[in-house]
């Protein structure tokens, strides 16, 4: 398994983590925010009529409303990232990061209002009634490249396994076991049964529990977030300052933090961007096929909303409750996971200015790094190690107050041995403090508002809700890639495997599934922004046809 999971990270790092991903996918959006002028301002007010219905025709084939193919897009981008990777691009890029997450989500407005217009021109009707969209279909349908919708059609697939499903349940598996003692299998057990209750009825009952559960989802998140904001209301502007100084320069060191270049910054945020908001990944395009209209750009305009509300509203909630309260740089006992920690030579301070410059080149892989990782042995008394000729980092910070614990809760003596920055003992958990990340940066950062630490429940209560309801939606968005590629016969395996995959990643690790993801990801994003670009052409008149036919039936109601 780690021999396959090495193989990913390898493909990843030409793919996702290669440098000029983060160009493509913005260059994309850029192209079409200057050739359509600018969709995602211009057509904002107009998006909030359409979803609200004051458009809306009897008769049009579709399942949903357009707000209920909007809740059901929401439910599948809300989730994990905009909890947990906020925290995750703060942590690794700084404030800065946060403002390209901002950039990606601005641009990523308009590529959704054009993925998400082409895939509803071209879906089709399947046999049982209901229909079927998505990138796959207009690549099939309208530039003739089977293989390329192919290729999309599998990476969905995948994808939903490896972003909507098995790490989705495992966060709240987790989370729970965390915050309230809950076994993990039981968790995943009940909430399978909930998620196979709502997947096996369709799209219809899809839709109808996503247009309940994201409103109220975001209504506690929201109260929650300014439970901590407005507690901490004089670091707001401090906080926003931040975020635009660093966000050219990449962020300097201060508290436990030590810096990041602006290549990781920018690198970080689109990534957390592209993963939060989905924009440009053609997945929220097969739950907008299935709204009911005849005007492809009118849903295409209620797509401009998602960005702005996953990543605007939300993800900024998010980064403001972590910075106003000032969580992200400051250092908390935590127990130390295997694969952030990495052990350098020599003995480095974060107090001492020439040793945080060293370790800024060197966590940020630097031409000008000068650090080896440590190889040699640790002697160990009670716990504590007594040689001090190297130095343990986790989670990129200087880990202070080490203990080395066995079995159970008994401190480690004896030697232990170091070979290439890495503990070869696998029975040692080693506690100590260090920056926070992820889920858990985000819940101790909500410790520090008006509800003191009850407000940490908030974050795993948020996750349950966010994560299971981007599984509902991804197994949709698998649904209809297996249509595509199976036909009808395929949809009923499908949901079964994708229920029992959802209950076993509840107490099992999900490490290779998430960096299955990462290639799955790529494998919908760069196909799907090739295939939009090559109908640049049809977008920009399907887009003037729509308001040439919308200005003539509205002067045709203002005559009547």
């Amino acid at each position: 398994m780690e021999a396959v999971n090495n193989f990913l990270l390898l493909l990843d790092s030409y793919l996702g983590s290669a440098f000029y991903f983060p160009y493509v996918l913005l260059g994309v959006g850029i192209f079409f925010t200057l050739y359509l002028g600018f969709p995602q301002l211009r057509y904002f007010k107009h998006a909030l009529k359409v979803v609200s219905g004051k458009f809306d025709k009897k008769g049009c084939e579709g399942d949903t409303t357009h707000f209920q193919a909007l809740s059901t897009a929401l439910s599948g981008t809300v989730g994990t990232g905009n909890i947990g990777g906020v925290a995750l691009a703060i942590f690794l890029g700084g404030p800065a990061a946060l403002f390209w997450m901002w950039i990606t989500a601005f641009l990523g407005m308009t590529t959704k209002f054009v993925e998400v217009t082409l895939s509803h021109k071209y879906r089709v009707k399947t046999a049982d009634g209901t229909m079927a969209g998505g990138p796959m279909y207009y690549m099939d349908r309208r530039l003739n490249m089977k293989w390329l919708a192919v290729i999309f059609a599998i990476a969905t697939i995948i994808s939903s396994f490896g972003t909507g499903n098995m790490p989705q349940i495992n966060n709240i598996a987790q989370s729970m076991q965390a915050s309230f003692g809950l076994e993990p299998m039981l968790v995943g057990g009940l909430l399978a049964i909930v998620l196979a209750l709502v997947i096996i009825g369709g799209i219809s009952r899809i839709a109808a529990f996503t247009s309940r559960i994201v409103p109220f989802m975001a209504i506690v998140y929201i109260i929650g977030s300014l439970s901590v904001i407005l507690y901490n209301v004089d670091q707001i502007v401090p906080s926003f300052v931040a975020v635009f100084a660093d966000a050219f320069t990449g962020s300097a060191a201060t508290g436990g933090f030590l810096g990041a270049t602006f290549a990781y910054a920018f690198n970080r945020g689109v990534n957390r961007g592209l993963f939060s908001n989905e924009a440009g990944q053609g997945s929220a395009p097969i739950a907008h096929a299935s709204a009911k209209t005849d005007k492809p750009v009118a849903e295409g305009m209620v797509s401009i909303l998602e960005p702005f509300i996953d990543t605007i509203i939300i993800c900024t909630l998010t980064g403001l409750v972590i910075l106003s309260s000032g969580a992200w740089n400051q250092k908390y006992e935590n127990v130390f996971a295997r694969t952030d920690i990495d052990i350098i030579a020599g003995h480095y301070s974060d107090q001492n200015a020439a040793d945080r410059e060293a370790l800024y080149h060197y966590i940020n892989n630097t031409d000008e790094n000068r650090i080896e990782k440590y190889t040699g042995d640790i002697q160990v008394r009670d716990g504590r190690p007594v040689s001090n000729d190297f130095t343990i980092l986790h989670a990129r910070s200087v880990a202070e107050n080490v203990r080395f614990i066995v079995a159970g809760e008994d401190p480690y003596s004896g030697t232990l041995h170091v070979e290439h920055g890495q503990l070869r003992k696998q029975d040692i958990v080693i506690v100590g403090d260090s920056l926070l990340h992820s889920a858990a940066l985000t819940a101790k950062a909500f410790s520090m508002g008006f509800l003191g630490q009850a407000g940490e429940y908030i974050v795993p209560i948020s996750l349950m809700l966010f994560a299971f309801s981007t599984a509902i939606a991804w197994s949709y968005y698998g649904d209809r890639a297996v249509v595509y590629l199976f036909g009808q016969r395929g949809v009923m395996p499908y949901r079964i495997l994708y229920v029992a995959g959802f209950f076993v990643a509840s107490f099992t690790d999900t490490t290779l599934v998430w960096t299955m993801s990462y290639v799955a990801i790529v494998l919908m994003t760069l196909p799907n922004l090739f295939g939009i670009m090559l109908l640049r052409r049809e977008m920009k008149e399907t887009v003037k046809a729509y308001w040439q036919d919308f200005n003539a039936e509205h002067a045709k109601h203002k005559q009547q």
